[in-house]
């Protein structure tokens, strides 16, 4: 059985960030990620019901990939 953060140890804060990674560029005609944030589908989908954490963990592969991408 895991430990709740609360009943944990002190765990780092999430870093501050957008409500969300959208850039308006949306686009996933050829696959199933969206060429301008970098979330799946299924993460778009899914997006207002993600708790911090699990927002937190897709913040940080996006970033790592590129993400978000605006047009400039």
């Amino acid at each position: 059985m895991s430990a709740r953060p609360e009943e944990g140890g002190a765990r780092a804060p999430l870093p501050e960030r957008p409500d969300t990674p959208c850039v308006a560029v949306c686009s996933t005609t050829f696959d199933e990620v969206c060429r301008g944030c970098g979330r799946t589908v299924a993460e778009v989908a899914n997006w207002v019901v993600m708790d911090a954490a699990e927002k937190e963990v897709v913040w940080e592969r996006i970033l790592a990939q590129g993400y978000p991408r605006r047009n400039t």
